[in-house]
């Protein structure tokens, strides 16, 4: 059977009604949810916020069902522009099975959030086929260049990425593919469940933070061993922040990991691009079609306001 083509979403206009949701982690405070109304209001947009959203169920915000229910609320809701996560954390995977793709899909809007969320954005592509975001949770302090990129991706429809004087060239060349990615760690873990999207003819952005060396090393293996890899056009690896090396049985660079796999792979490559847990990111719309030229440092989001095929 063969697959929907990634359909486009509505771009944000002044005044757009965003769903401020909470589907993974706890929130650490009422100042999480200030910030993310604040920065919502400074976009133009009108916040409209989860009810369950400062609930507390272990390291959750809220059960499950509770979680669920306010992105369901969200994604069924007529009068919901868009849905903006408030933080990552841990918790979206567990609710996959639930949220309401077919409805997401009859009205499309952008999702937008990365980190743990990265779950949520594959998911909605695989099973909605629409454009989403991975891009600042709604509770961030939004830099100058973090602003004008989600503007860009969600309002603007306009090329969101660009030049990444600081990249690393790992493997040179120039491909063009879909974007898809996130946070290794949950690429890592959708990696064979029924809601990755795959990756094919994709051009593979991928961050993470916190993780030592061994342990990127690891999760890129098991990536490539499923196969997901086979047919991927390019990788663009953004900032792992906080990733040490492992000196415990002998150092190893990340670069040497990161360009071990580019070469595995045999696609175009980089490292440190304006992806993760960082204070100026991009967003990227997953789904939509991009040129990576590697040498040049460069990515090129391609126009995404028709349908990606």
């Amino acid at each position: 059977m063969p697959v929907a083509p990634i359909r486009p979403v509505p771009p944000l206009r002044t005044g757009a009604r965003v769903a401020l949701v909470a589907p993974a982690g706890a929130l650490t405070g009422p100042e999480d949810v200030e910030r993310a109304e604040e920065n919502a209001l400074s976009l133009g947009w009108e916040p409209r916020t989860g009810a369950n959203v400062m609930k507390k169920h272990r390291y959750f915000a809220g059960t499950d069902e509770e979680r669920l229910r306010d992105l369901n609320d969200a994604i069924r809701d007529d009068n919901i522009d868009a849905i903006w996560c408030i933080r990552g954390g841990y918790g979206a995977m567990r609710i996959l099975p639930d949220v309401d793709y077919d409805a997401l899909r009859r009205r499309p809007k952008p999702v937008i959030g990365f980190s743990d969320l990265t779950s949520l954005l594959e998911a909605v592509s695989s099973r909605s086929r629409i454009v989403c975001f991975h891009g600042p949770t709604a509770r961030m302090r939004l830099t100058d260049f973090t602003r004008a990129s989600l503007l860009a991706a969600v309002s603007e429809g306009t090329d969101p990425c660009g030049a990444a004087p600081g990249a690393r060239v790992l493997r040179g060349g120039t491909a063009e593919g879909r974007l898809a990615g996130g946070n290794l760690a949950l690429v890592a873990a959708m990696t064979g469940t029924q809601f990755a999207p795959g990756l094919d003819d994709a051009i593979l952005f991928l961050e993470d933070v916190g993780e030592r060396t061994y342990r990127v090393d690891r999760m890129l293996r098991q990536i490539y061993l499923s196969g997901a890899l086979d047919n991927c056009r390019a990788i663009v690896f953004g900032e792992c922040t906080d990733c040490n090396d492992d000196t415990a049985s002998g150092t190893r660079e990340l670069d040497e990991i990161l360009m071990e796999m580019a070469d595995l792979v045999g696609v175009p490559c980089v490292a440190g691009a304006p992806i993760g847990h960082i204070d100026d990111q991009w967003t990227l719309p997953v789904g939509a079609r991009a040129v990576l030229d590697a040498d040049a440092r460069t990515l090129s989001v391609l126009p995404f306001n028709a349908e990606q095929s």
